[in-house]
């Protein structure tokens, strides 16, 4: 029967060093669910795998990324993977990257171009309680879900209700326990201060392998909005080292918080300890599932 096994954790947590671990002891390949690492170019900053990694570095960073486009990839690696006879590990930071992998989400079409832009200069034209006064005759369960003042949503909103979609869809899967293939999502947990001290570590080692020269050469060409959004990019290239250091170690923790919330709200998370070696870890995690789900011929060593 097709399986997939998924790892998700906060930054630091060592998602990508476990799934090696499992890779080497399963037939399996690796597929990435991290929203910066799709992106070729900055590798440092986006703490890329050594190891080949599917959906890492697949998009130029003057692409503008969408989940409904990262969600077709993923699930063409893993059927790939799956058609192979080996065991997709789906390893991931961005927790709807990781769902949107998992589960059919039935995702909104993408906005028509300049969609955005007019519907703005509408919400900014006709103020914000007429413009809610629209999208309530337009998608009614939309607007009651919406304060009249939250423009970035009411503007969403009015252009998914253009597009015949709804912010408000009937069934919404994201946070559904129910996957696409029979799947076993575990989280990876390593205490808070384990998790400062790695993060802090991490980020003083991105500076000794070049960050500072990547975020730079980054910046002279084009970015996409969302290649923009990496962690890291603007400080690596126009602060002092030790500013920059102090600047992206804060940022990732309160990334690695967020991340923590998503993990307590996916369905089925089986929580394992990370504080110790990936190996440990991995080990766990195919005894865990091994005991719900046969799995293929583990590697000796």
């Amino acid at each position: 029967m097709p399986f997939v096994l998924a790892l998700f954790g906060p930054t630091g947590s060592g998602k990508s060093a476990v799934a090696e671990e499992m890779a080497d002891m399963l037939p399996a390949q690796i597929v990435s669910a991290d929203s910066m690492q799709v992106y070729r170019g900055l590798p440092v900053l986006t703490n890329q795998p050594e190891r080949p990694t599917r959906l890492v570095a697949v998009w130029d960073l003057d692409h503008e990324a969408s989940v409904a486009e990262f969600a077709g990839l993923a699930h063409d690696a893993i059927d790939d993977t799956l058609a192979h006879g080996q065991t997709p590990i789906v390893a991931g930071g961005t927790g709807l990257y990781l769902r949107a992998a998992l589960v059919e989400l039935q995702l909104p079409p993408a906005p028509a171009a300049g969609a955005r832009e007019r519907w703005s200069r509408l919400y900014d034209r006709l103020g914000a309680e007429a413009a809610h006064a629209l999208l309530a005759e337009r998608d009614p369960a939309a607007a009651e879900a919406l304060h009249p003042n939250d423009r970035r949503r009411v503007v969403r909103a009015l252009e998914l209700a253009e597009a015949g979609s709804s912010l408000r869809p009937e069934r919404d899967r994201l946070w559904a326990d129910e996957w696409r293939l029979p799947t076993l999502v575990f989280g990876l947990d390593v205490p808070r201060e384990e998790l400062v001290r790695r993060i802090e570590s991490r980020t003083r080692g991105m500076f000794r392998r070049g960050a500072t020269d990547e975020a730079r050469a980054a910046l002279v060409g084009t970015l996409s909005t969302t290649a923009r959004k990496v962690i890291g990019l603007r400080e690596a290239a126009e602060l002092p080292e030790a500013e920059a250091i102090d600047a992206i170690s804060l940022k990732t923790r309160q990334y690695a918080a967020y991340q923590r919330k998503w993990m307590r709200r996916i369905p089925g998370l089986v929580s394992v300890r990370a504080d110790r070696p990936p190996r440990e870890t991995a080990r766990e995690i195919l005894e865990l599932a091994g005991r719900r789900q046969p799995l293929p011929a583990r590697r000796a060593g």
